[in-house]
């Protein structure tokens, strides 16, 4: 019997279940296949004693349109950041690796499928260097792996900032109101960049073109005669002013190593303030509503079609390569390849010529 493991990993996203579930029934179409699961990314694994699932036909039906992810997932730990607790009561990290892949090997695992983003991705490439048999999917919802098109999760993501746009449009326009929505994306612009169009907001900052702030006062004040108007704000958590830094603070949880982002919002509102803005000013900061819930059909049917290809990869056995969307079509890449830069607005993408040629400002 041959057993291909599966792993979600990082943040989760609209979607992980129908990559999973797409994975489940490709396989049970072969002799000799069994799908298991991993309890919170490669953490089930290491654990003692080990969590591990079977999934089957019956496992998976019907879990296509649920949020989250059936196996669970986290971005802390993981077998090069194992958090081990000291004596004196500190932690520390230690690298478990070749620990993990000997209780692969003990566990009869032939290829682990990893499914996530740009972190998820260096450790498969860590592992695939270390010999395991690995194929990498991606997901995120920055839309931030520049290696693929396209990563499902990213276009429910939009659709929930986009409805919040939607809302505040009507409540800032009642109260002559300057709205600001903190959106998601880390150091990419993506979710607030569609977004803003999609929800028709008039200003949108972004990680990639740091603002000045008198260039946003200038729109605001465009959009207000005699103290009547509104303005609406989308702010991407990467965003910061060109005389600033980026709002984060470091994590206090044992084996998460990312900067937790969030504030960039608040932070603007007193820059406005501060830069003379008299009008009313909310801010709405949207936070993990973008990651949660309903997948729509769109990364429904991306995530079935990444599912699918990465279990016919296996059977291939090429391993070492991420499952990746280019020209409408599934394919693959080295996931050495696919980690090397991250996909960011640029001053040519075409996408944030639309938005300029509406009349966004950029606060550049």
């Amino acid at each position: 019997m041959n057993r291909v493991m599966l792993v979600t990993g990082g943040g989760d996203c609209p979607g992980l279940n129908a990559v999973i579930r797409a994975v489940v029934n490709r396989a049970s179409q072969e002799k000799n296949w069994e799908v298991i699961g991993s309890i919170e990314a490669f953490n089930g694994v290491l654990r003692e004693p080990t969590e591990i699932v079977v999934l089957d036909s019956a496992k998976v039906a019907g879990i296509h349109y649920l949020g989250g992810t059936i196996l669970q997932t986290t971005n802390k730990g993981g077998p090069f950041s194992w958090p081990v607790k000291n004596n004196d009561g500190t932690w520390s990290c230690v690298d478990r690796s070749d620990e993990m892949i000997r209780k692969l090997s003990y566990l009869g695992v032939d290829a682990v499928i990893n499914i996530g983003g740009d972190g998820s991705q260096r450790i498969s490439q860590k592992l695939f260097e270390k010999g395991l048999n690995i194929i990498g999917v991606p997901k995120t919802i920055d839309n931030d792996l520049s290696a693929t098109e396209s990563t499902f999760g990213f276009q429910t993501a939009v659709q929930i900032a986009t409805e919040a746009v939607d809302k505040l449009v009507t409540t800032a326009q009642s109260h002559n109101r300057v709205q600001i929505l903190e959106v998601m994306g880390r150091d990419a612009g993506w979710i607030a960049l569609h977004s803003a169009i999609a929800g028709g907001a008039e200003i949108c900052l972004l990680p990639e073109f740091p603002y000045d702030i008198n260039k946003v006062m200038e729109k605001i004040e465009s959009r207000f005669h005699k103290g009547r108007g509104f303005v609406n704000i989308v702010i991407s958590e990467g965003a910061r002013s060109i005389n600033g830094y980026n709002v984060a603070q470091l994590s206090t949880e044992p084996g998460y190593e990312n900067r937790v982002l969030g504030g960039i919002g608040f932070q603007l509102e007193k820059e406005l303030k501060a830069a003379g803005c008299e009008y009313s000013i909310r801010t709405t900061v949207l936070g993990h509503l973008q990651r949660g819930g309903i997948p729509n059909a769109y990364d429904r049917i991306l995530a079935s079609r990444f599912g699918v290809k990465a279990f016919e990869l296996v059977l291939e056995k090429k391993f070492g390569n991420m499952v990746s969307y280019k020209n409408n079509e599934i394919t693959y890449v080295p996931i050495k390849e696919a980690i090397e830069k991250l996909n960011r607005v640029t001053p040519d993408t075409d996408l944030l010529k639309t938005a300029l040629g509406l009349g966004i400002c950029i606060g550049i």
